[in-house]
């Protein structure tokens, strides 16, 4: 979801802080409900997603590949799949926390997190940037 990277400064810290503080926030208040199942699990979400948003809070550019073409396009399209995900991920993120609030099972929504999170994580470790 940063487009403009450059023009952040400090505030860079500000989302994945205050991120991790919900996740926190809202491990402690389903444990004080005993739901410490997913407390641990909404807060590791949470967790994973501040991690996310650290890592990418320095982030000069999106990287230019092949496969999306060259220029303009390639530039806009790789954009436009970078947002996509992003925006797919804090949709995940939210439902989870939602639902982990109103007492409901979680379903298959952590499992989904935790592909996302490590199809992610190898990626960066793939294009050699972990």
């Amino acid at each position: 979801m940063w487009l403009a990277p450059e023009r952040r400064g400090r505030r860079g810290w500000l989302v994945p802080a205050l991120v991790a503080c919900a996740g926190v926030g809202v491990a402690l208040l389903l444990t004080t409900r005993d739901q410490a199942g997913a407390g641990v699990i909404a807060g590791a979400v949470l967790a994973g997603y501040a991690l996310q948003l650290l890592y990418r809070k320095d982030e000069p550019g999106l990287p230019i590949s092949e496969s999306y073409g060259r220029g303009r396009h390639g530039r806009t399209h790789l954009r436009a799949a970078a947002m996509t995900g992003d925006v797919l991920a804090a949709g995940i993120v939210a439902a989870i926390v939602v639902q982990a609030l109103r007492g409901e099972d979680l379903g298959p929504l952590p499992w989904i997190a935790a592909a996302g999170g490590l199809s992610y994580l190898a990626s960066a470790v793939i294009a050699g940037e972990l």
